[in-house]
């Protein structure tokens, strides 16, 4: 009878801690503007030029002893893109670039993290922008977790990926030196 009991009490403990490494869900924290979906695009190959979207919204989970068991979903509107000049933003809303009217939101999901060390991960997922859904890769790096002054716990990262404007049937040309675009993300997220 005690080696049974024993038996159960050890399962438990496992069990138990087997549940505390699992990882915590975070809501990206827009209402504070935490979180950032920025993009660059050299002008010619001259200079660069920069942009964001302002609105966004998604989750993540994470676990700092397992990352490659975190998941990420992102949703963005993509009528929200601005450059800072307001005829070039309606130039990329139309159907030359973005075509807001047909495909008003681009998503991100992942498929899977892999770890690449000292706090860097290869995020795998797929992509559906102006209607097309490619696989891409973003080179992430976890930046830090821990309370908040509001009683809450968050976790940030960084992370950049580069797409070529024609895999999602951007079919502009702005010249040879502007055939990519790259995405520049920082996202902080609220434990939930």
């Amino acid at each position: 009878m005690l080696k049974k009991t024993l038996a159960a009490l050890a399962l438990g403990s496992a069990l138990l801690g087997a549940g505390q490494a699992m990882a915590a869900n975070y809501l990206i924290d827009k209402e504070g503007q935490h979180a950032f979906v920025n993009f660059k695009i050299s002008h010619l190959g001259y200079s660069w030029l920069y942009g964001t979207f302002r609105d966004f919204d998604g989750h993540f989970s994470f676990d700092a002893a397992q990352p490659e068991t975190s998941k990420i979903q992102v949703n963005l509107k993509t009528a929200s893109v601005d450059s800072n000049h307001a005829e070039r933003d309606k130039h990329l809303r139309s159907p030359d670039f973005l075509n807001v009217a047909k495909h008003p939101t681009a998503t991100f999901e992942s498929t899977q993290v892999k770890p690449n060390g000292n706090g860097s991960f290869d995020i795998l997922g797929n992509l559906s922008l102006n209607g097309v859904t490619k696989p891409v890769v973003i080179a992430a790096r976890f930046i830090g977790e821990g309370k908040d002054p509001w009683g809450g716990y968050r976790a940030g990262f960084e992370g950049s990926t580069k797409l070529k404007l024609k895999d999602f049937d951007i079919q502009k040309d702005l010249g040879p030196a502007s055939q990519e675009v790259e995405l520049i993300l920082s996202v902080e997220g609220v434990r939930q």
